[in-house]
């Protein structure tokens, strides 16, 4: 007989299940608030952020499919909050960024997400808080660093 695993002290469990947790508060704010979804959410963030990238870059650092960042692109294309223009070199590439309106919901969204991460500091308390943001910094520069190696 096998030795059992109980899934709730795997750490790749318990990482996807709080992010979960906290992804759908998060989410549920900004859902009632704008009608977007996560990955417009991602998106946003993203462009709110770099000002001006593409579809790729996105899927790359929010780790989404192509597909979701394609529709969410789409979706917030339509409601008039991003642009898109074609590179001048190769045409097969397409530069996105906020428009005007979509600036200013994304300040607004930004504002919520610094909020909503100070309560959740002060939920869980500020030792517990800097103690988790060691450890998922430690976890993600291995990762990286594993996944350049490979990449080589």
């Amino acid at each position: 007989m096998k030795a059992s695993l109980p899934l709730e002290e795997f750490l790749p469990y318990r990482l996807v299940r709080a992010s979960e947790l906290v992804s759908r508060r998060f989410a549920a704010r900004y859902r009632t608030a704008y009608g977007i979804s996560r990955p417009e959410w991602r998106t946003f963030a993203i462009l709110g952020e770099t000002g001006r990238t593409t579809a790729t870059e996105i899927s790359r650092r929010s780790t989404m499919h192509k597909t979701k960042v394609s529709r969410a692109v789409a979706a917030l294309e339509k409601r008039g909050w991003l642009s898109r223009r074609a590179d001048v070199a190769d045409r097969r590439i397409e530069h996105l960024e906020l428009s005007s309106s979509g600036a200013a919901v994304y300040a607004e969204l930004a504002a919520m997400a610094r909020d909503f991460q100070a309560a959740l500091r002060e939920e869980i308390g500020a030792d517990a808080a800097a103690a988790l943001e060691a450890g998922l910094a430690a976890v993600e520069a291995r990762f990286v660093s594993l996944e350049a190696a490979e990449d080589e």
